[in-house]
């Protein structure tokens, strides 16, 4: 499978549906999901619809989404990285989840800093967005390392959960 985006420690690549194990993996693990508001994934079934129905759903609908992320020295999904496109709000996301032995390695904001060189660089989107609630220190603290300001904290579609909502717009 064609890697998306390449970098000295991570490739992400397209999910395909054999990757439900990896995927359980990562969104059964509550300190991972601690942030995000999803609910936990139960079951490899719930991990094959999510691959299925949201995460190649997003990219014949958009033609980008969330990626595995794998990382090189162990050839191994350790979680997702990538945009998300949100209808309601007209605006593309920028999101990384990662199982937490590969927390404080720098490879959240390596990655990061890649997807937003892909959307400006290979889709020309003039704004991407990303948003972490206010007690994720180490989200925000990536999110600040790649340059995206801050701009605003507010919940999201009325959730009522305080997120920092961060930006960084194409400037080519």
């Amino acid at each position: 499978m064609k890697s998306i985006i390449e970098t000295d420690r991570l490739i992400l690549r397209e999910f395909i549906p054999s990757d439900y194990e990896a995927v359980y993996e990562f969104n059964s693990n509550q300190e991972v999901i601690q942030y995000t508001g999803d609910d936990k994934v139960n079951s490899f079934d719930e991990a094959k619809d999510l691959i299925k129905n949201v995460w190649l759903s997003d990219y014949q609908k958009y033609g980008y989404g969330r990626y595995a992320a794998i990382y090189k020295p162990e050839n191994k999904i350790i979680g997702f990285a990538g945009l998300k496109y949100i209808p309601s709000i007209d605006l593309t996301d920028l999101g990384f989840r990662f199982l937490p032995q590969y927390w404080n390695q720098g490879l959240a904001t390596e990655i990061a800093r890649a997807i937003l060189n892909y959307g400006f660089e290979s889709l020309q989107l003039h704004q991407i967005i990303a948003f972490a609630e206010q007690e994720n220190v180490g989200s925000c603290r990536v999110l600040e390392k790649t340059g995206m300001k801050q701009y605003k904290i507010g919940d999201f579609e009325g959730d009522g959960v305080p997120y920092v909502w961060y930006k960084a717009e194409n400037n080519s």
